[in-house]
């Protein structure tokens, strides 16, 4: 179930009602206590028991890939979104269980990073994708990029399709697929190598890859 609490309704008042300027001074408005905290206990009323409130924020924990299927284990979510110049300290130490965020940047609300951990999250419900294995294995799922992929034509502009993708050696298809895989993310974002315990083929297929790429890189210089 889903559903979106308007606090401003709860609240019985105005917008303006809605927040104030933060004491010792500063710029911008804090959301107030009360109106909030009663849009929260509603929003637990109308899900029950064991729904989690989540804040979203940017003090809290990045999100990732290992932290989207940890929510998703969770059957019922509350997200709280900020506005403003966030909201009173002690709604978060009275009403949120956790708090995410999901870059190191500014936005001006919440709404767009709960529409974030909403999509990410709700593509490990069943009946959500198209095909149940997407989930398992798009980008990050097992800590590296996807692998590239393709459909048809088979060559467009001259550029043509992996031959060993047309092949049916599925057996063959899978390790060039798992190449791919670990040497994009060698090449985009090295960072995530740098924790993951790569299996004896998995390192096999990486330094091959490596390997490769020297080569066309060589090439292509030759050809400069």
């Amino acid at each position: 179930m889903t559903g979106t609490v308007l606090w401003t309704m709860l609240a019985g008042m105005p917008p303006p009602g809605l927040d104030d300027r933060p004491y010792g001074g500063g710029p911008g408005m804090l959301m107030m206590v009360q109106p909030l905290r009663d849009a929260i206990h509603a929003a637990k009323a109308a899900a029950g028991e064991g729904a989690k409130v989540i804040y979203l924020s940017p003090q809290g924990r990045k999100l990732d890939q290992a932290g989207v299927s940890e929510l998703a284990t969770n059957q019922k979510l509350i997200l709280v979104c900020g506005r403003y110049e966030g909201v009173d300290e002690r709604v978060i130490q009275t009403e949120i269980d956790e708090e995410w965020s999901i870059g190191d940047y500014v936005l001006s609300g919440g709404e767009l990073p709960a529409m974030t951990l909403i999509d990410s999250v709700a593509r490990f419900i069943p009946g959500v994708l198209g095909h149940e294995a997407s989930a398992i294995e798009d980008s990050f799922a097992d800590g590296v990029l996807d692998c590239p992929h393709y459909t048809r034509p088979e060559v467009l502009e001259g550029m043509e399709v992996p031959p060993v993708l047309l092949s049916g050696n599925h057996a063959e298809i899978r390790r060039w697929r798992l190449k791919q895989s670990l040497g994009r993310t060698w090449l985009r974002r090295p960072e995530l190598l740098e924790n993951l315990a790569l299996t004896e083929e998995q390192a096999r297929l990486l330094a091959e890859f490596k390997t490769e790429h020297a080569q066309q890189q060589h090439k292509h210089d030759g050809m400069a």
